[in-house]
């Protein structure tokens, strides 16, 4: 694997579930190049948006939702949730792997577990590599 390499990480996130700043630190040490889709509420994240951010050329999606109990929007985590256990069933049939989308429930105060997740996720991608080959 190339030692180089940085996963490209499209990150949709409702406004009340993610703070950007906490994606800095993950960010600065170079491990991942970051690209952020902010909403009002992440049941605003389509299938479609999902997919086009894999056809764009990320390596992987990342939705950060707010705790079920805590959506300003009643039901806007459990939509989202729908949505990506929808895609990641499609990203298996289509040979991409249901491991290149994540969903994670926090909240933007909570600037560990975002950083974890971030780390954690990168990791993976680091071991799958590139979801399309340069060649």
């Amino acid at each position: 694997m190339n030692s180089s390499y940085k996963p490209e990480v499209t990150v949709f996130y409702c406004i009340n579930a993610f703070n950007e700043k906490a994606a800095l630190a993950v960010s600065k040490k170079g491990a991942v190049r970051l690209k952020y889709v902010k909403m009002a509420c992440s049941s605003m994240v389509k299938d479609i948006f999902i997919l086009k951010a894999f056809e764009s050329g990320s390596d992987g999606v990342i939705v950060f939702v707010c705790p079920e109990d805590t959506c300003r929007y009643t039901e806007g985590s459990i939509r989202a949730a729908k949505r990506v256990a929808r895609v990641k069933g499609i990203l298996n049939e289509i040979g991409i792997g249901s491991e290149r989308l994540s969903i994670f429930n926090t909240l933007p105060g909570n600037t560990e577990a975002i950083e974890k997740n971030l780390r954690e996720t990168t990791a993976r991608l680091v071991e799958k590599g590139p979801l399309f080959s340069a060649d």
